[in-house]
């Protein structure tokens, strides 16, 4: 039994620093680097891609909405064409860094809004299918089970992979809980370490209103934003390895 776990880093910007990356770094097995739209700037971006390689993780281009004041959180009515170019132009430019440090990219993950929306918004999901497919066909994309943007990147021939989350609220749909409604964050390392470990040994997630879902992933994300994100990745990491369940990337 093996698992993937998965952090958005590399989302300081300037003299702004957000969560602990060199610690998160320690941690987990893919890292998915902010790209300079939604946050960070390319001095942090790599300085991550270098810390990444040091750590043996795996670089993921997290691209999102040009958005820097909303932390791309904010939906964007964009044209696919727009969207197109944007996810483009954020791939090449982590790929770009991650090159200097003896590494590249090796999958995309959509951030915040852009996540969300691509889950039903089949325009966008498209929009973004094409742009990893127009870069680099062999990368693989990291999704929400059941999104319209994993089911159009298997149609692409894209490597489609599924992930949970172990620090957010889930409706019983399947779906995230927004951020601006109660239950959409967990911050308590042993229920956190305790829910990936039911997610990893029986696909289970239990929702705000207490249905149990099921969710296959075959990587868990813990934000690297959260107060207590290296606490919640460490008490994961433990009580995962103390039942024998290897902890490595999903890219080899």
């Amino acid at each position: 039994m093996s698992i993937d776990l998965n952090s958005d880093l590399g989302e300081g910007f300037g003299t702004w620093t957000l969560g602990d990356d060199d610690a998160m770094l320690e941690l987990v097995t893919s890292a998915n680097v902010a790209c300079g739209f939604h946050a960070g700037d390319p001095a942090h971006l790599l300085q991550t891609c270098r810390a990444a390689v040091a750590n043996g993780v795996r670089i993921g281009a997290q691209v999102g909405y040009r958005d820097l004041a909303g932390f791309g959180r904010r939906f964007i009515d964009m044209t696919p064409e727009d969207l197109f170019a944007d996810v483009v132009y954020q791939i090449g430019a982590l790929d770009g860094l991650a090159q200097t440090v003896g590494s590249a990219v090796t999958y995309v993950k959509p951030h915040g809004a852009l996540y969300n929306t691509i889950v039903h918004h089949e325009k966008q999901a498209k929009a973004v299918v094409d742009a990893v497919v127009a870069y680099d066909p062999t990368l693989p994309v990291l999704g929400l089970p059941g999104s319209v943007f994993l089911s159009l990147a298997a149609d692409a021939g894209l490597r489609t992979v599924t992930e949970a989350f172990a620090d957010r609220g889930y409706t019983p749909e399947g779906t995230l809980v927004s951020r601006r409604e109660p239950g959409a964050l967990l911050s308590d390392p042993a229920i956190v370490a305790e829910r990936v470990l039911r997610l990893v040994e029986r696909a289970e997630i239990v929702a705000v209103d207490g249905t149990v879902v099921t969710v296959d992933a075959e990587s868990v994300c813990l934000h690297g934003d959260a107060p207590s994100a290296v606490e919640m990745a460490r008490a994961v990491r433990s009580l995962l390895t103390e039942r024998n369940i290897s902890i490595a990337p999903f890219v080899s």
